[in-house]
């Protein structure tokens, strides 16, 4: 039995357009990534979100020129592409969509409970973990990042990343599946 980890568990688009390698926009470490946050559901049980990626029904702003790059991706939510993987996709209750590389907002939020932690796993490292990791510590939340649960775009841009999210101590620390499982909070590094 997994001992009960403090904090809300967000798993970020751990969907089939970063899964399946003959995608443009697939994760090469996509299965490391998903062996971390298998190891990490036991622990958080109900209090473990997913979040979905999704293009919007029609782009504003610079999100259009991004589109423009990525024709392949306006598709309508309930696309193929969209869904989560499928062992993800049979045990996910809680799930959140959006439009949005970060997926801190009211409905994340609203999640989180009274302890403050938020532990990110998901890919991609570089883009939407980044994204919602950052907005979250903005918002005052304690925001830990599980390296070895999640994947870039890259093995180099996954990295960098982690290096990135690093500068934000103490509101983000880069911690291992390990880290959290093993004790209730994280030595500061």
């Amino acid at each position: 039995m997994s001992r009960r980890v403090p904090g809300l568990l967000a798993v970020i688009d751990m969907q089939r357009v970063f899964a399946e390698p003959d995608s443009p926009w697939a994760s090469p470490r996509f299965t490391e990534a998903a062996t971390g946050v298998r190891r990490l559901l036991p622990a958080f049980a109900d209090r473990t979100v997913f979040t979905r990626f999704v293009a919007p029904a029609e782009p504003e702003g610079a999100w259009r020129a991004y589109y423009d790059q990525w024709p392949f991706a306006l598709q309508p939510p309930h696309a193929r592409l969209w869904e989560l993987v499928d062992e993800f996709a049979a045990t996910a209750r809680d799930v959140i969509a959006a439009p949005t590389f970060g997926k801190w907002g009211p409905e994340l939020a609203a999640r989180l409970g009274p302890d403050g932690r938020l532990v990110v796993a998901g890919v991609s490292t570089d883009c939407c973990v980044l994204s919602t990791a950052l907005a979250a510590a903005d918002a005052g939340v304690e925001v830990l990042v599980v390296a070895d649960a999640c994947a870039g775009a890259d093995d180099e841009s996954h990295a960098k990343a982690l290096d990135v999210l690093d500068l934000y101590r103490p509101l983000v620390r880069v911690v291992t599946v390990d880290d959290v499982l093993g004790q209730s909070r994280p030595a500061p590094r």
